[in-house]
């Protein structure tokens, strides 16, 4: 019996499946773990060097983790839990830290104060301490560098008096490489490109240069000019029209209109105007999890569908609600709909190990979403938290009522407007996640599991796994066989958490 038969019979019995019901079945396998191919896609032109995406959640993406993630070939989806404009900075923070021109630099006004200067870079957050210096007709006259910052002793004087005023510049239409030979030569750390004009029209920062140089990017996964991949979450209608204004400016690659009913009037007008406004900008939608709702999604025109309805760790709605299909049962019937129409699937939440990852792949997930198994690392927002002897970090669901009360993006996830604490119906927790470090590291063993998956299977590629992929349903015995036992584990393996 194939894997079509395994779910066909399942459905003729009215039983959903989950992760831990099932395990893959192993077959002959030619294939190396490690010389497997994990390229896949998270939507129709969003690419993945790795099939890993972290959730839009409060506690799992900024631009922190979504560069690292970036780096490691997957993508952060910058939460919306955030003001429109600031959502919008944590995209533009992803989208320039690898840059190999910055086509829009940031410019100053030779008469404005270091004083405003300072105040703007703290509004807006900017990383950088470079800043090309403009006249109010538009030309460049100077550079404003983090010396001549830190040598002002009043902050009242004009940009014009503590500027560089000897200006390297190259003409419009320098490449990375030339670019790079004249800064070597004349040891600067900009480069501003110039028009004919005398307007600046780019600019090139060593250490961008350098780090493209010198570094290995092949596993990095970067857009078509050599910048980091990153999405954001945007909600229907005025939200995501207002959303738009600030993430298309920053350049984001691909927005996922982020809802716990993913089909539903709004999101599906939603989804239309933003293919009209912005045919270039891919539009993932969710959460669905029958077949019909993707059906109605790949009508619509979204470019990647996100599966899953209740299955976060954090997430309450099938209890509160009643609702949802079990994960595994919920991403093949799905995955069935959106392959017709060559539309990548997400399987979102309700992953636990590793191993869950070549599962969820194997049933037709395109990729996996994470939440709580991205919230303990580093670069995941909040702050380290000692309990009962280790470190931890805060995870909440965006239904929690910590969020729902916080922040309109929340209550719109879920229909709800009011922000009064007696009117919120909450579909999710607050809680702690054991911190787990660097999300480097996490991600090695991650993928390291998925790795081992395909091997096992006989899969060298992500859609290989989709295909040759075959299930066992096992009983609770089968379950607890799965796991250590009769046994005192006295050292957690980094893969293997005591706690979950």
């Amino acid at each position: 019996m194939g894997k079509k038969e395994f779910f066909a019979s399942m459905k003729s019995q009215g039983v959903a499946l989950t992760y831990n019901d099932v395990r893959l079945k192993t077959s002959f396998s030619a294939v190396m773990p490690d010389k497997v191919s994990l390229n896949s896609k998270f939507s129709r032109h969003v690419d993945l060097k790795i099939p890993v995406v972290s959730a839009a959640m409060d506690t799992v993406t900024e631009y922190e983790l979504a560069i690292e993630l970036a780096i490691l070939g997957g993508l952060g989806i910058i939460h919306k839990n955030l003001s429109p404009a600031l959502q919008a900075q944590h995209v533009a923070r992803v989208k320039r830290f690898l840059n190999g021109l910055i086509e829009h630099p940031v410019t100053v006004f030779a008469d404005e104060t270091v004083a405003q200067v300072l105040k703007m870079k703290e509004e807006k957050k900017y990383a950088f301490d470079v800043f090309p210096v403009v006249n109010r007709a538009g030309a460049l006259v100077g550079i404003l560098t983090e010396n001549d910052v830190d040598f002002c002793t009043n902050t009242q004087e004009k940009v014009s008096e503590v500027m560089t005023k000897t200006i390297l510049s190259s003409p419009k239409g320098t490449g990375i490489d030339e670019a790079y030979a004249i800064m070597l030569r004349e040891k600067k750390k900009v480069l501003p490109l110039i028009s004919k004009e005398g307007r600046i029209c780019g600019m090139y920062a060593f250490s961008d240069l350098k780090r493209i140089k010198t570094e290995k990017l092949s596993a990095y996964n970067l857009d078509a000019k050599g910048r980091l991949l990153v999405g954001a979450a945007i909600g229907v209608h005025e939200d995501a029209s207002e959303r738009l204004k600030h993430l298309t400016l920053a350049q984001v690659d691909v927005v996922v209109i982020d809802t716990a009913h993913g089909d539903s009037l709004g999101v599906i007008e939603t989804v239309k105007e933003v293919k009209r406004r912005y045919p270039r900008l891919d539009v993932v939608a969710g959460n669905i999890s029958e077949p019909e709702s993707a059906k109605r999604l790949v009508d619509a025109g979204v470019d990647g569908i996100k599966v899953g309805q209740g299955p976060g760790s954090i997430c309450t709605t099938r209890i509160i609600a009643g609702v949802g299909c079990p994960q595994l049962t919920a991403i093949y019937h799905c995955a069935e709909i959106a392959r017709t129409k060559q539309v990548p699937l997400c399987a979102d939440g309700g992953l636990s190990y590793s191993g869950d990852i070549p599962i969820a792949i194997g049933a037709g997930a395109d990729n996996v979403m994470m939440g709580r198994m991205l919230a303990g690392v580093k670069e995941a927002p909040g702050e380290v938290v000692f309990r009962d002897g280790r470190q931890w970090k805060s995870y909440r669901g965006m239904g929690s009522l910590g969020a729902m009360q916080a922040h309109k993006g929340s209550r719109d996830r879920y229909q709800q407007k009011d922000g009064a604490k007696d009117s919120i119906i909450p579909e999710g927790v607050e809680g702690l996640v054991p911190y787990q470090g660097e999300l480097k590291e996490v991600i090695t063993q991650y993928i390291g599991g998925l790795r081992r998956g395909m091997g096992y299977v006989g899969a060298e590629s992500i859609n290989a796994l989709q295909h040759k992929a075959d299930f066992h349903r096992i009983s609770s015995a089968g379950q607890q066989e799965s796991h250590p036992h009769n046994i005192i584990i006295t050292k957690e393996s980094p893969n293997y958490p005591g706690i979950l």
